[in-house]
This record gives structure tokens, sequence and C-alpha cells, in this order.
């Protein structure tokens, strides 16, 4: 069988083919989490497992976070062009680079294995993992000083890491000399090395059962029948132009508003997004890479559409992107962009939301709230006044809350949007055991979350004690200015604030951006809300005093913005159990009514 005529073959093979490949997607995270050293991987999740078929089109992203896989495929095809003629069974290969090689941002390393069966190269199985620290400026690889990016770590080009599976030991030593964690390195790329082994035994397993030519076949199958899913959703919308926009309120060293501009136009199956207007590149490390561009427009894409359009290279071939040279979405080289995967890849969403909330409001989409949590680096205690190992900690726990969508409130707390949800919020005493913090408060914040039918996520109020002289890498976009935007009458979520105390000193406000040497201090947070959907008038009153209850609304804010006159105090157990049997109707009634 031909691969033209296996396109067009058993759709129900089809379909096994591409769940056995998310499957094998799926195995290689779970082989990753079990095994890297890192917390970022083995709690956090920051990486992605991908698979290419051999023209490097990527067929499967199952496990992970779409920033990452979106455009996992500049990557492949960047091995593809460096190394065409020089691919051979056994060879494994490591990059970087934004502009050499295909990366988003440089702490994001794509090891890539090539498969053969019956001496055919067949696919490229993938993992793309966030580094702990890949050198740089600032220890945790992000610098938020860095005006170039020579200053935010080593640069990698397409590199052949394993060769005839041997790996080079020279380039290992050359990795290792450029990171402050070497320890941890070196465990979390075996790690990627191992599942993307597993990962490439179990691909050569599929296509020698269904035969090489078949095989392939179904792998274009499976990118053409996305395309059609994909197209006819486009198809469903009105055709036209629609614009959205959304703003930054710093550089990075100033406060100034940095604009994302964009206009989407809808025709004949298609999607044509145009970021012409989008302010110049910035000094700051948020600028845009085009492989980071266009993984943030179907990241937009993926999460407004229905969610059972399959999600690989085929789904977003509908979509044409212009991205104008020397904007803040598609940077020159040499400019800063590491923050790039969450600002700008987070207003590069919302501006294409926003777009699409008017070309299909029935699917209208509430705002996230731009994530505040930083990084602090130091030295672990060490014996007899000594110092220990260098320590990399990402403060996740205060990440910050997402939007309402008709049917459901938003997330109260999650990740950042552009891994909607894959990044996990780890738990604070198995931090407590890797780190020298110890943590004070971790809860759901009170009135953080816009007010609609449906409310917004609210948030949390976070504090921690950190136990050692620390550098303070600050990352604050959500701090002092509303994020989270409400849609069709809901209210934005509340902004964010950040406090730093050093021991035996006054809290002082926390930067946006910047570092910070400090010796044993406090940090306490309220990470803003996501936006509201729909009138809060017409939240039902018994949803109204479930949160109220909770915590998480109150008696002012229910009053206020949801209309709605709660008695007693939430915290006594009694009132509570009165103003239960209020909401039955006696005495909660709609300011009004």
């Amino acid at each position: 069988m031909s691969r033209a005529e296996t396109k067009a073959a058993d759709p129900v093979l089809l379909a096994l083919t591409q769940n056995r490949l998310d499957h094998i997607s799926q195995q290689m995270g779970h082989v990753m989490v079990r095994t890297a050293r890192s917390p970022i991987f083995s709690q956090a999740h920051d990486f992605t497992c991908f698979i290419a078929g051999p023209d490097g089109r990527v067929t499967a992203q199952a496990d992970g976070i779409p920033i990452h896989s979106g455009g996992g495929g500049f990557a492949v095809r960047a091995v593809l062009r460096d190394f065409d003629g020089d691919i051979q069974d056994g060879d494994v290969f490591l990059l970087n680079d934004p502009w050499a090689a295909g990366g988003n941002h440089l702490p994001d390393w794509v090891i890539a294995r090539p498969v053969f069966v019956e001496g055919r190269l067949v696919s490229l199985v993938c993992n793309r993992a966030h580094q702990s620290d890949i050198g740089g400026g600032a220890a945790g690889t992000y610098n938020p000083e860095a005006t170039e990016v020579w200053q935010e770590g080593v640069r990698l080009p397409v590199l052949k890491l394993v060769e005839a599976g041997r790996v080079r030991r020279d380039l290992w030593k050359l990795l290792l000399l450029n990171t402050r964690t070497p320890d941890l390195l070196e465990g979390d790329l075996g790690a990627m090395l191992g599942s993307t082994r597993i990962g490439a035994e179990q691909v050569a397993k599929l296509v020698s059962e269904l035969g090489v030519d078949a095989a392939l076949g179904y792998f274009d199958g499976i990118l053409a029948h996305a395309a059609g899913r994909m197209g006819a959703a486009l198809s469903d919308l009105p055709d036209g132009t629609y614009e959205g926009e959304e703003r930054s309120d710093n550089d990075c060293f100033e406060l100034r508003d940095i604009w994302v501009r964009v206009t989407v136009t809808i025709a004949n199956g298609r999607a044509t997004v145009d970021f012409t207007g989008t302010d110049p590149q910035i000094r700051g490390f948020k600028n845009s890479t085009v492989a980071n561009t266009h993984s943030a427009v179907y990241t937009a894409f993926a999460a407004f559409f229905d969610p059972a359009i399959p999600r690989n290279e085929g789904t977003f071939s509908v979509i044409d992107i212009a991205a104008p040279e020397g904007s803040l979405v598609n940077a020159r080289e040499g400019a800063p962009t590491t923050m790039d995967t969450v600002f700008v890849a987070h207003e590069i969403i919302h501006a294409v939301w926003k777009a699409l909330n008017q070309a299909a409001p029935d699917r209208a989409v509430a705002g996230w709230a731009k994530n505040i949590f930083g990084v602090t680096s130091g030295r672990e205690p060490g014996t007899h006044g000594t110092e220990g190992r260098p320590y990399v900690f990402y403060h996740g726990l205060a990440a910050a809350g997402a939007g309402a969508v008709e049917g459901r409130d938003g997330f109260n707390q999650i990740g950042h949007l552009c891994t909607l949800g894959g990044l996990t919020i780890s738990n604070a005493e198995t931090y407590e055991r890797l780190y020298p913090v110890h943590f004070k408060g971790q809860e759901l914040r009170c009135d953080g979350g816009g007010a609609g039918r449906w409310r917004g996520g609210t948030g949390a109020h976070y504090e921690v004690e950190i136990k050692t002289p620390a550098l303070y890498s600050f990352r604050g976009e959500g701090l002092r200015y509303q994020t989270g935007f409400g849609i069709k009458g809901g209210f934005w979520g509340q902004a964010g604030e950040m406090h730093v105390q050093e021991e035996g000193e006054e809290p002082e406000l926390a930067p946006k951006f910047g570092l910070k040497h400090m010796g044993a201090a406090r940090l306490t947070a309220s990470s803003p809300g996501g936006g509201g959907w729909g009138d809060p008038k017409s939240r039902p009153v018994e949803e109204v005093w479930r949160d109220w209850r909770d915590g998480l609304v109150s008696t002012g804010c229910a009053r206020d913005q949801y209309g709605v006159i709660l008695k007693g105090d939430p915290d006594d157990p009694g009132a509570t159990l009165a103003v239960a049997l209020d909401v039955a109707g006696t005495e909660a009634l709609r300011s009004g009514n």
C-alpha cells in the first residue's frame, strides 16, 4: 500500500495509530518524571515529549505543556536541515538556540532521537525540558537584567550529543561546566535520553507492525485529519477580520505600555493571524522568537476550540502567521528572550482570544491572570559553618488564578497560561524537604477572582521564609495592575502584590523585575485573580453563599458586586448554619428584590 493510499485508509486504524503515538508520548513523560533529578521536572513537570515524522512535522504531543510542543517542528526541522545526510541509527541531537536551531528560549533544551526501521528514518522522538540552570547572568535560567541573549546562558546550535550510540564525553563535560548545578543537569540529561530511548523503541515497534510505507502513510493521514477538523471548526465561524490587543505595563526596566496587536482573518476554513502594529522589540527579556510566537498562537487556538480536535502540526497547518521582524513577536538575533514562553506568550494568547471572542461569542474566554512568582537561588547550609551545594528554588506555589468560561468558574490557582495547566503546582511539604525554606502560609485569596455569573480564579496568599542568604530573581508581571480581563459583564480579577522582608528589616515592596541579594528573608505574596464571565448579579445566591462560606468572597463583595446580602460570620459554624437556612429563602435576598 502506498503512502497516498494509506491516507484514505481505514479510519479506525488511523485513530488507533494516533492514540498509540499519544500513548508513547505519555510513556516518555512517565519515564522523565520518575527518573529526572530536578524538582522542576519530577515535581513541576516543566517538560514536554512529542513525536515527529521523518519530514519534521509533529504528529503527537500528548504529554507536557503546549508552549513547548506547538513550535516543536521548528527544532526538528533544524536537525534535519543541519545534519542532512549525516543522521545515523544511534545518534541523538541536542539544541536550544532560538535562531540557529528552532528553539523558543535558551533554558528549553531539546533532545531529538531519530528512529530507524529497515534502515529508513521514520520518526524523531523528542523531549523539550526547561533546565534548572544554564549559566548566564543569574542562577535559575532567568536573568531579568539581561539586555542581550549572551547574558542569559549558553547557546546551543544543533549538536550531536550521542554519535552511533556513544555519548560524546567532551561535549557532555562542556555542558556540565556551563551550569551552576551540574549534578542536576547530568541527571536530567540522562532522564531525557532515557525517555526518548523508550519512545524510540515503541515508535519502531509500531512502525514495524504496520510496515514502513503504511506507517508513514498513516502519519500523513493523522496530520490531514487534524487539518480537516480544525478547518471545519474555522468554517463554522463567520468569515471576517477580528482584532485583539493586550498590553504589558513595563519593559523590565521602566513602566511604559508595551502592546501586542493582532488581526485574525477567518476565510474559507483558514485563519490568518497578523501581528502588524505590534510594538518593536524591547530592552528586556520578554521578546518572543518566531518558534515561540507560533507556539503561543497555536496554544490560543487549541484552547479556544473543541478539545476533541487533535493537537498536532496538521491541526495548525490551516493557520497562517505574519510576525514582523524586529517586533515584540519576532525579535532579531541577539535579543534577550528568556521570559518569552511566559510573557510575551501570555499577551499573544490573550490578544488572539480577544479576537476569537468576537468571532465566536458563545465560546468566549475570560482572561487568565499573569503570574508573579520568581526564582530564589543560593547555597544550602553546609556542615561546620561551610556552604553546601547550590540550589535553585522556584516559587510556583504563588501561582495565579485563571479566567472563567461559560459553565465553569476559573481555576483558583494554576500554572502559567502558556501551559494551560500542564505546569504542576508542587506540594509545600516536598519543597520544605528539598530546599532551605519554611512555608508560613498557603491559602486561596479572598475577593481575588473577578466577579461574574462564573467567577474568575481567586489566586492565592503565599508566605515563605528563605533560611539562607540568596539571590532573588523577580519576574512579577502580574504585580500592581489587573491582568485577568472579564467578559460579558464579568469583572476583572484583582492585581497581585508581593513584599520581601530581610531578617531584622522592615517589609518592602518587591520589584516587578530585577535581581536583589538578600540575607535570610520572608517573601509574602497575593497572586492575581482571573477574570469573571457574565453579569455577577445572575450568579445564583447559593453559589455566592458557598464562596462566602469558603472564604473566597467577603460579605462586602457579595453585597456590592453580586447584590447578595449575607448575614453572620462565615467562620462561626453556628452562624454558617443560620445563613444556610437563610439561603433557603428567608433572609438572604438580592439587593432590590
